[in-house]
């Protein structure tokens, strides 16, 4: 199957996914890629940070392309797709949480096999004990991580777009399945990394927070491009005009995108695929 465009695309919207995708594996955004992006947005397209990780852990790297005081740069899409954050206005235009007794059941069942869950807001990730599970999330999400003594009070009280469970991948396997049996659809399961299991509000992705997006600002699906690599992205490489699959990504998510970059995270793949058929 041929996995490349065989034609210029007309793209309005540009949603880009971080992890692996975006960024080298230093975490960092190279400088062609930087460049590509801010082209980009001077002709006039939008360019969207959509990650898991919460609004405060994305900014750095809308920082980084210094696009933000442009009209096209001026949305995030957080919690994986629970958010969508407009930074002119400096508030979430669109935020989807799940209900307290999902959160209950979820920790429960995790405790019983010995793993500790998070939920997040903008700027802080929650737990009841810092393990080096949560450490590894915090550190990697680049925001504050703190300690709530009545947890289960918390996830009763509070209104939460997501609860993450970090831990040996062996162990989420097993807790991935008996939570879907479950919840049935009451919520979105899925690990976005092997030690990673989320658990996300029904009918909640990145694909749907760029419907909503687009749909905000005029933007007919079909000019909507995602670059993903892992399961978290599969709604937006299904749901968006142009879904692009990195070479490095799940052979999953290259078989349900319409593209697949020629160039990996390491060697600027989203600058090479935009170049080509987009710029």
């Amino acid at each position: 199957m041929n996995k490349s465009p065989e034609k210029k695309l007309n793209i309005k919207l540009i949603a880009l996914d971080l992890d692996d995708t975006l960024l080298n594996d230093q975490r960092a955004i190279d400088d062609k890629t930087v460049a590509a992006l801010r082209k980009a947005a001077e002709k006039g397209i939008y360019i969207v940070l959509c990650s898991g990780r919460a609004e405060d852990g994305i900014l750095p790297f809308v920082r980084r392309l210094e696009i933000a005081g442009k009209e096209t740069g001026r949305f995030i899409i957080a919690i994986n797709g629970c958010s969508v954050f407009d930074m002119h206005q400096r508030k979430q235009i669109y935020l989807k949480s799940v209900e307290a007794d999902v959160l209950l059941h979820a920790n429960a069942e995790a405790e019983k096999m010995g793993l500790r869950t998070e939920v997040y807001s903008p700027d802080v990730i929650f737990y009841a004990e810092e393990t080096k599970w949560t450490r590894l999330d915090v550190d990697m999400c680049h925001v504050k991580g703190k300690v709530i003594e009545d947890y289960e009070q918390f996830l009763k009280d509070g209104k939460f777009p997501k609860m993450l469970i970090p831990g040996e991948p062996e162990k989420l396997v097993v807790l991935q399945d008996k939570l879907k049996k479950e919840l049935g659809s009451r919520a979105e399961i899925f690990t976005s990394k092997p030690f990673f299991l989320e658990i996300l509000p029904p009918e909640c992705g990145k694909g749907q927070a760029i419907e909503f997006l687009a749909g905000n600002l005029g933007i007919p699906m079909e000019q909507t491009m995602a670059f993903g690599d892992s399961m978290n992205d599969e709604s937006m490489i299904k749901m968006c005009g142009a879904g692009v699959c990195m070479c490095n990504g799940l052979d999953y998510i290259k078989g349900v995108a319409d593209y697949v970059t020629e160039k990996d995270n390491n060697n600027n793949g989203i600058a090479d695929f935009l170049e080509k058929y987009v710029l």
